[in-house]
């Protein structure tokens, strides 16, 4: 009986509608994640953070009515800049993609580190605006949306340089306040300085004259670095500029400053950095560190809340997690905001904001059959797609295929990969592999990814007319680009059940037939140089399905 290939709603049309008759492919039955982390009972009427766990950096939220949205960063996955809605800013519920069509941004050919970075979302005359910056792909531009879910507008350029740009509106005018290099030549590396530039909404363009804000940060005369991530906000009056500070790893911070008039002169606080971990006991419970790029709201009772970025290592600076998403209350003491007071750590534990409970997403365990009309939007991949289909998803069979092509993980081509984020210190990943192959160095498995220098993968591979289970590490941009084998077993036949059981600095690859037989384990591998401050800091770890075709 002929395969029907299911047409996949969106994004996935291009990447996922055609069937290809190239050799090999493998099909992916199921995919299946579940945490090992023990994690305590929360006291009702609480929530644990982070919201948004896993690889969400650089979160910024809007309200409207009673809804309220967040937007992370992205990099050069694709699709990019997923788009959050909750009730409760607890429990969030993935809606949709800023970019999802590869028409709108071009970042092929980049690094993972590179790409969409900060975007800020706001809602004005009934849309949605996202700014934001593509590195090294374009630069600075806003794209716009009747609904959160889209469809989002193609990017409108605009006309300056920097990044984190964010968008602040009054009455019938608009301005957008980025981070950018300072005036004239910068007096230590990483000295920034924050601009203020008038929005056109209607020739959706930047007027030419610029204000400075901001030079370098709070206290200039301790040669503070990267100021960035501005928001401005209007209460009782002022003008708010909330900024991070210090960069986004152990040192990271959040200031605030304040003005009269929207172009400043701008105070800084009598207490800054409002938010901060840096100078903390490392042997404190429950760590939480590079707190910052933080982004507010008021709800109806007169609080505030916060959602930033922070990482909960597993040791030293170490997480495979990433930056995640965590929610904080804001309070006021003599007219400035407070996330926390100076020494205090982030609680484990907070209580719930005053709002109806909202559904969230089952960041504990999930189970993909690949039989649903349209893949979870959880799953994204690496790169914007071509024209040449390598995801097929078939729904009368229940599987996804891959058909690879030569561009291995460690390259900067776009490899036949597709992965969902890591959410928990102890997770694993389970799937079950039939690969069609002929052609010694073909390979089909599960990759567990951090950046193209830095990956984990487990996989049927083809050597002297054989399979085999080699399992390769990549810790180092020096490894060769499919990671060097650490574990390598015979194999009969061209089916596998395969699984990555990670916990903080470790893994173990595991392998079975289809039968429900033993597992087979690899010893302990060390994943600590895969961790986040190895590999550009960004991102954070994803793993799913991936293939590779051709010579090792």
């Amino acid at each position: 009986m002929a395969q029907r290939l299911g047409a996949i709603l969106g994004v996935w049309a291009l990447i996922c509608g055609a069937s290809l008759a190239a050799e090999p492919h493998a099909d992916f039955d199921f995919v299946e994640y579940r945490s090992l982390d023990e994690i305590p009972s929360t006291e009702a009427g609480h929530y644990r953070n982070p919201v948004l766990p896993g690889f969400h950096p650089d979160p910024s939220i809007v309200r409207v009515g009673d809804d309220f949205y967040a937007v992370t960063s992205t990099f050069s996955w694709f699709p990019g800049l997923p788009v959050f809605h909750s009730r409760d800013l607890v429990n969030w519920r993935l809606v949709g993609h800023a970019i999802d069509r590869p028409g709108q941004v071009d970042f092929g050919g980049l690094g993972t580190n590179r790409g969409l970075f900060a975007p800020a979302i706001s809602h004005r005359d009934g849309q949605f605006w996202i700014v934001n910056t593509c590195i090294e792909c374009g630069g600075n531009f806003v794209v716009t949306a009747e609904r959160a879910e889209g469809p989002w507008s193609d990017p409108a350029w605009l006309e300056f340089g920097g990044i984190d740009p964010s968008l602040y509106f009054e009455g019938n005018r608009a301005w957008i306040v980025y981070n950018d290099a300072p005036p004239g030549e910068p007096r230590y590396d990483g000295h920034r300085a924050l601009w203020l530039q008038e929005f056109n909404k209607e020739t959706m363009q930047v007027k030419p004259d610029r204000t400075l804000l901001v030079d370098g940060g709070v206290d200039p005369s301790a040669n503070p670095v990267w100021a960035e991530g501005p928001h401005i906000y209007k209460v009782d009056g002022w003008y708010y500029l909330l900024t991070a500070e210090g960069g986004t790893a152990d040192q990271h911070s959040q200031t605030i400053y304040r003005s009269r008039a929207i172009d400043g002169p701008y105070e800084p606080g009598p207490v800054n950095p409002i938010l901060t971990q840096r100078d903390l006991p490392p042997d404190r419970p429950d760590r939480v560190e590079a707190t910052g790029h933080a982004d507010i709201v008021q709800l109806d009772d007169g609080s505030w809340w916060g959602l930033f970025l922070a990482t909960r290592p597993f040791s030293g600076q170490s997480t495979l997690l990433g930056r995640e998403t965590f929610l904080l209350p804001v309070r006021w003491k003599d007219g400035w905001p407070l996330f926390l007071e100076p020494g205090a750590a982030v609680p484990p534990v907070v209580a719930k904001p005053d709002l109806p409970a909202s559904p969230g997403e089952p960041w504990r365990e999930w189970r993909d059959e690949f039989d649903a009309v349209s893949l979870s939007r959880e799953w994204i991949t690496l790169r914007t797609p071509s024209d040449r289909s390598q995801l097929l998803h078939d729904i009368e069979r229940g599987t996804m295929r891959l058909v690879p092509g030569t561009e291995a993980a460690g390259s900067l081509g776009r490899p036949a990969f597709i992965g969902r984020r890591l959410r928990h210190h102890g997770g694993e990943f389970t799937t079950e592999v039939d690969f069609a192959s002929e052609t010694d160095g073909d390979y089909a498995g599960l990759l567990a990814f951090m950046d193209e220098g830095h990956f984990l993968t487990v996989g049927i591979e083809r050597a002297d007319g054989a399979h085999r289970i080699v399992t390769r590490l990549r810790k180092d941009p020096d490894d060769g680009e499919r990671g060097e084998i650490v574990h390598s077993s015979p194999w009969t036949g061209a089916k596998a059940q395969l699984r990555l059981m990670l916990r903080g600095g470790s893994a173990v690859a595991a392998w079975r037939d289809g039968n429900g037989d033993d597992w087979h384990e690899t010893p302990e591998i060390d994943v600590e140089p895969l961790a986040s401050i190895h590999a550009g800091l960004f991102t954070g770890l994803v793993v799913g399905p991936y293939a590779v075709a051709g010579a090792p």
